[in-house]
């Protein structure tokens, strides 16, 4: 059974049976509105990239996975690859974390988007992040990205160590930028 989160809200990512999951996948999916002309409308291309940077608990960046690294150094985090234009159904782009692969030093991994094109998020609908896990296919969580507006990015949700296991939290704080990098600063505050 999925959890619809709204902002803020943290869900365990403990299994039904008590036990701890240990590959999840999150998933980005968008569609860019359609442009209306003259001669009816028209789809653009919107090219959104997801991203997610792994911090210690000193909160300091200690790896990342985005279309221009695809893996972590360990191999614990795998990204599918950059959609160009966010055509399709399902996920447009995903990011797969092998929870029990990370090293001991990991203890949250933030999950970003960003227009890499440049174009706001008035330019597009049907946006959302989802959590799955990976061994039954189940959806977990998920959280609906609102606020269009002319923000260029957001920081999706985090997934942290709790205790023995891990917990996600929707974030969805709006900020500025074409990479994760640009996006630093926005997400020292969720940490």
């Amino acid at each position: 059974m999925s959890v619809s989160l709204s902002k803020g809200q943290t869900v365990s990512l403990k299994k039904g049976d008590g036990g701890t999951l240990t590959h999840v996948r999150m998933g980005l999916g968008w569609d860019a509105v359609k442009k209306r002309g003259l001669f009816g409308s028209r789809a653009q291309s919107i090219d959104l990239d997801a991203s997610a940077v792994l911090y210690d608990a000193g909160k300091r960046v200690v790896d990342q996975v985005w279309f221009r690294q695809l893996n972590s150094k360990d191999g614990a985090v795998r990204h599918s690859g950059d959609n160009l234009t966010g055509e399709g159904e399902g996920d447009d782009e995903s990011i797969t974390v092998f929870l029990d692969r990370l090293p001991a030093t990991v203890s949250t991994i933030v999950f970003t988007i960003n227009s890499f094109t440049g174009q706001n998020f008035s330019q597009i609908e049907n946006a959302f992040c989802r959590l799955v896990d990976e061994t039954t296919g189940q959806e977990i969580a998920r959280y609906e990205l609102t606020g269009s507006g002319s923000h260029t990015a957001q920081i999706m949700a985090k997934v942290s160590r709790d205790g023995a296991g891990w917990s996600m939290t929707a974030i969805g704080a709006i900020a500025n930028g074409r990479t994760f990098q640009d996006l630093l600063p926005a997400i020292a505050p969720t940490l």
